[in-house]
């Protein structure tokens, strides 16, 4: 799959959000670092200009303005000066050994708000924890006695 395949993508960390159960998202892993006196002055700044054109350019949608348990997701087909304009944040996050992840998705969840830019989802459910799948590869398929073609695979 290419990039291009992908609707949606949204730039978040490891850390769950408490009021969404949901990875953090880059907007608000920088404001948490500012707020904990972790990034410099002058990255500080820069962080502040990078939100500032934000605020300027995307609608601010109702659900986060009420803030609900909604997250936010960016559309590929509009993204491309937003991921640019994005990257000083990103930056930020490395320099400050913060871990971050790219997400693309097709399927972020339902969908509440929608404008050019960006799109809305649902967020908290309940987290589903299962239990670890029974490790899969040719061992344990010959093992378990299962039965298929390697060539369909391949």
């Amino acid at each position: 799959m290419d990039i291009k395949d992908f609707k949606y993508v949204r730039i978040q960390g490891r850390e769950l959000a408490e009021n969404t159960l949901y990875a953090k998202g880059i907007f608000s892993m920088c404001w948490g670092m500012i707020q904990k006196k972790v990034m410099e002055q002058e990255d500080e700044d820069l962080f502040r200009e990078v939100d500032a054109w934000f605020a300027d350019i995307l609608p601010w949608p109702p659900q986060c303005q009420r803030r609900e348990n909604v997250v936010c997701f960016f559309k590929t087909e509009n993204s491309e000066m937003m991921l640019k304009l994005i990257k000083p944040a990103m930056w930020l996050l490395e320099k400050y050994d913060h871990p971050y992840y790219v997400v693309y998705t097709n399927t972020p969840g339902e969908i509440v708000y929608e404008d050019e830019y960006q799109i809305v989802v649902k967020a908290g459910e309940p987290l589903q924890i299962e239990e670890m799948p029974e490790p899969w590869g040719i061992e344990s398929a010959l093992r378990n006695d299962r039965h298929f073609e390697l060539e369909k695979f391949y």
